[in-house]
């Protein structure tokens, strides 16, 4: 018996431990390994951290960056403590969709413009309350000082803010507080696939058509945070170049985004979400495209080399400080910048996940010199009376509360597609191509130019890319320096026979079924697609790698025809590709991704439907065959 299991352990393993292509490896998810290796020079780094903060543009829908609409700002309810004052706000980061939250200032303020803080707040929510006994729980543990304040330290965080001379903003995240448009349920629990909103009309958030055009909680919630910060700079009191961004876990995650995608802050401190294992689990902090070959640690570093802090606690953080698990990383990368003290990363791994007094005490530090407060250190925490809910809350009778739920929620992915479509058509009118070939290198992951730069090792059964760890298996004909044209063939096509044809076998082009995703069992695409390529595009990065190999051996022609079903895989690579594909021939014109009503269809691609679906590189592939 034992050796009949050894051998049925061993028929299972063997395909695996002898397969070479580095994609039959199961999907990455959240919880892998992100490593940030630093580049040997500025240069170098500068070329990368273009590339990263393109990816992230894209990811949260953001590329090109939307209009601004008008904020229709509104502050009220204004309350007194010691030493600082709060006020209610609400705005549109859209048209009729609200950010909420409460702005902090100094009650005596000692000049007409002041330094600011966004707050971002995290999981919990400004309302987050240890409750009278677990206050003193952290107490007792040495991570609070005070029985009051210290039950909400998102609060407390803000009021210390006010009282060193800064305004603060603390802004509720999608379903917390008095943010409900879109429900707590939706952003931060959602588990299950809608029927109801998965359809090519009226569709709603995490659906395939939302994904294909990227928007997403995690986009919507980055775009607030931006228009948190058009808030402050429009404050008359405000001094917009003495801008700061902290928060801390979820928090944390916008502090980071807000650091690579905005210029304004000058000075950072993303808490509790710098780390190289877990990324952020929850579907706010994820989205399709996201952390492709990249991780939190990485794009933490594209700040740089403006002043940034963190710390590392007892939790997915513990092993910043070690070699090659984030810090001693970034402070190489800030070294090449000659600023090697602009990065900071104190270890409280005594503490489990937090923000807490302990770890704002750094925070305050760290703010007072750099946004130049002059404050005598140390900068100390004091007590003060917490808001009661009525002092808290945004909402009432003067300033009602708007209109959510489901019907808004597909009201609102009207509005942002419309949006996005009209802001798609001007970039394609105004001639403006390059930016359009760099959104579809984005979704797709690979341009042709990377492609070129690959080595690549040929036998006739099989193209490898040495480079990338990926193997195409084809039939290749002799000869093909002397060939003046070869013909890829995908698929059954009638005139695919001939010397001059060459059939590759696209990445699991045979699998039949769902494409594969990663063990977490909540039906969201970015899970699966925040961390790796989808099968369509992996299926274009192999016909990019043939049409590169063919490019190399100075082919003169290269034509691809497709039959059924990898017809948008054709177009795809054949805008990509550029001038080296003088014609493609599909059997079939007729499929768009609007089409597709399930992210686990295998011609899923993020990103698609936003930046013109198959009839803009149709049109595009068009102008340049007659233009040759």
């Amino acid at each position: 018996m034992k050796s009949l299991f050894v051998y049925l352990c061993l028929l299972f393993l063997i395909p695996t431990l002898f397969s070479k292509d580095v994609r039959d490896s199961s999907p990455k998810d959240l919880n892998g390994f992100f490593p940030f290796n630093p580049p040997s020079t500025l240069e170098k780094w500068e070329k990368r951290k273009r590339k990263l903060v393109l990816r992230m543009q894209v990811a949260t829908g953001l590329y090109p960056m939307p209009p601004k609409t008008p904020l229709n700002a509104v502050i009220h309810g204004k309350i007194k403590r010691p030493g600082f004052t709060v006020e209610k706000v609400y705005f549109e980061s859209v048209h009729g969709f609200y950010v909420t939250g409460l702005l902090f200032r100094p009650e005596n303020p000692n000049q007409e413009k002041l330094p600011a803080v966004l707050n971002p707040h995290g999981h919990g929510g400004r309302f987050q309350d240890y409750g009278e006994k677990g206050v003193l729980n952290q107490i007792v543990i040495g991570a609070e000082r005070f029985r009051e304040s210290g039950r909400m330290p998102k609060m407390a965080r803000c009021a210390t803010l006010a009282r060193m001379g800064c305004i603060a903003f603390l802004y509720d995240m999608i379903g917390y507080a008095d943010n409900q448009q879109l429900s707590y349920q939706l952003a931060h629990s959602f588990t299950t696939r809608r029927p109801e909103f998965e359809k090519t009309e009226n569709w709603g958030l995490y659906s395939a058509q939302a994904e294909m055009r990227l928007l997403s909680i995690f986009g919507l919630q980055t775009w607030n945070s931006i228009r948190a910060l058009d808030f402050l700079e429009s404050l008359p009191d405000v001094d917009p170049k003495r801008i700061a961004v902290t928060g801390g876990s979820g928090g944390g995650t916008q502090t980071i985004l807000l650091g690579a995608l905005d210029d304004r802050p000058i000075a950072s401190f993303p808490n509790g979400m710098v780390s190289s294992s877990m990324q952020g689990g929850c579907t706010c902090e994820n989205a399709s495209l996201l952390r492709i070959e990249t991780g939190n640690v990485e794009m933490t570093a594209l700040f740089a080399p403006k002043p940034q802090g963190m710390t590392a606690a007892n939790d997915w953080t513990r092993e910043m400080l070690v070699k090659g698990k984030g810090f001693p990383e970034l402070q190489a990368l800030y070294s090449l910048y000659e600023k090697s003290n602009n990065v900071i990363c104190p270890d409280l791994t005594h503490f489990k996940h937090n923000y807490n007094y302990v770890s704002r005490a750094i925070m305050y530090s760290w703010f007072n010199k750099h946004l130049k407060l002059g404050l005598p250190e140390p900068v100390v925490e004091e007590d003060y009376k917490l808001l009661s809910k009525e002092e808290h809350a945004v909402w009432n009778d003067r300033h009602p509360k708007p209109a959510g739920g489901g019907n808004y929620e597909r009201d609102l992915m009207k509005q942002l597609a419309a949006r996005d479509r009209q802001l798609m058509k001007k970039l394609s009118e105004s001639g403006n191509s390059e930016k359009m070939l760099m959104a579809w290198q984005t979704i797709v992951g690979r341009s042709f130019d990377d492609s070129k730069q690959h080595n690549f090792q040929a036998t006739k059964e099989m193209l490898i890319n040495k480079t990338m760890g990926e193997e195409i298996k084809w039939n290749l004909p002799s000869n093909i320096s002397s060939s003046d044209k070869l013909i890829i063939h995908l698929g059954e096509f009638a005139e695919g026979k001939g010397s001059g044809a060459i059939r590759p076998l696209l990445f699991r082009q045979n699998r039949k079924g769902p494409t594969e995703k990663v063990a977490n069992s909540r039906e969201f695409a970015g899970y699966t697609h925040g961390y790796n390529h989808s099968r369509f595009a992996r299926q274009v990065h192999d016909l990019l790698s043939v049409i590169a190999y063919l490019d190399s051996k100075d082919v003169k022609t290269i034509e691809i025809r497709s039959g059924k079903g990898f017809e948008a895989q054709a177009i795809v690579a054949s805008y990509l590709a550029g001038d080296s594909i003088k014609k493609v021939v599909v059997e079939s014109s007729g499929f768009r991704f609007s089409e597709i009503v399930d992210y686990r269809d295998p011609r899923f691609l993020p990103g698609a439907i936003k930046y013109g679906d198959l009839d803009f590189l149709i049109q595009s592939l068009d102008q340049k065959f007659k233009q040759s």
